[in-house]
């Protein structure tokens, strides 16, 4: 998930932006949808970078980053896009119970989860490899495991 750190949202603008560069006069950011429209994010633009959210916890003390949250997400969903706008609300709080047992549901607004959603699918479309890092992880860690082992077996034969 450390592509979470190239990955904008902009207050007042719907959709992701991946940093580019840095400008005279601001950023420079791509779109991540078809259109792929580069534009300049200026100095009074409020700009939260995806690395830098997490969600409120209901023990108020803690607050959950929000790849873990979109790597839950993930594990459940395997990439298959969400319709937000066909769950009710009764539905979107069942979703988030699940991608985040233990969330602050007074503070975790249902527009908060409508965003994570859109984001979420937004991210499986045009960064899918923002998920195959972790998969990668995993599949490699499981292999350092089995040789391990391979190795103890081999070790306790000779003895």
């Amino acid at each position: 998930m450390e592509l979470l750190k190239d990955i904008v949202s902009f207050s007042g603008k719907s959709g992701l932006f991946r940093i580019l560069k840095p400008g005279r006069s601001g950023i420079i950011v791509e779109s991540l949808d078809e259109k792929r429209e580069k534009q300049i994010a200026g100095s009074t633009a409020r700009v939260s970078v995806l690395k830098d959210i997490s969600m409120f916890m209901a023990d108020g003390h803690e607050a959950t980053p929000l790849a873990t949250i979109l790597g839950n997400v993930h594990a459940k969903y395997q990439g298959t896009k969400i319709d937000a706008k066909a769950l009710s609300d009764y539905q979107l709080t069942d979703f988030m119970a699940e991608a985040l047992p233990g969330y602050d549901t007074e503070r975790v607004y249902l527009s908060d989860i409508k965003k994570l959603i859109n984001w979420y699918n937004i991210l499986t479309h045009y960064v899918p490899e923002l998920f195959e890092t972790t998969g990668q992880t995993e599949a490699t860690a499981q292999e350092v495991t089995t040789q391990e082992v391979i190795a103890e077996e081999a070790t306790a034969e000779k003895e």
